[in-house]
């Protein structure tokens, strides 16, 4: 008899598998794993934390209805965070967009600052003002094309031909977009702050996110 795995243990190729064949509430840890990369690229875009948890689970919904179709060819990472990319740039093309954006940042490429390294199951207030103006004017004062690059690559951990393939660029374009992207903010930022107080999602966070897309999934695949 083989070795039974527990859920949480499994490969992402061994749960989009279970997935596909029926094991659906699996899909709920493919969403805390990818929660942190959503939320930073749905902030970076000037959204405020409301409309940034809508669109995670627009897009978790999207990417969950479209899985069987999910071939392999790219990491699920990659996949879910070109989704979500779509959903952040169709969002912010319509006038109608119910809400507005954090801070009156109109740019709707601007990214994420840093990423932490640590996971902790207490909560971080770091949308309080002073932080939240910081991060604002850093966001600014980086042109975009530097500014999503660093979020693919330092944040969100993607790989220098995954960044280059997301943004149609090459890789040589990452690799200088990305010392350029550092040179202007992240020196400027750390000064003050640690990686880890800015733009954590903390355990709440992804609790309520990945609540709320089981109990959408489970009505849309109730018969």
């Amino acid at each position: 008899m083989g070795i039974i795995k527990q859920p949480g243990t499994l490969t992402e190729s061994e749960l989009i598998n279970r997935i596909q064949n029926g094991e659906g509430e699996l899909f709920e840890i493919l969403i805390r794993r990818n929660n942190p990369y959503l939320y930073k690229i749905g902030m970076s875009y000037g959204y405020n934390h409301e409309d940034v948890q809508d669109l995670m689970q627009e897009s978790f919904i999207a990417a969950y209805l479209s899985l069987q179709k999910f071939e392999g060819r790219s990491s699920f990472k990659t996949w879910i965070t070109r989704i979500m990319l779509n959903q952040c740039y169709q969002k912010a093309q319509k006038q109608s967009f119910k809400n507005e954006k954090a801070n009156g940042i109109v740019n709707e490429k601007a990214t994420p600052m840093f990423e932490s390294n640590q996971s902790t199951d207490t909560y971080r207030s770091v949308l309080n003002n002073e932080l939240s103006n910081i991060v604002s004017n850093a966001l600014v004062s980086i042109p975009f094309e530097y500014r999503m690059v660093f979020s693919l690559r330092e944040l969100n951990g993607m790989s220098i031909t995954e960044t280059a393939d997301l943004l149609n660029i090459s890789e040589t374009n990452v690799k200088v977009r990305l010392n350029r992207a550092k040179h202007m903010l992240r020196e400027k930022v750390e000064e003050m702050y640690s990686p880890e107080e800015i733009f954590e999602f903390n355990l709440i966070y992804c609790n309520k996110i990945t609540d709320e897309v089981m109990k959408k999934i489970y009505t849309l695949t109730d018969t």
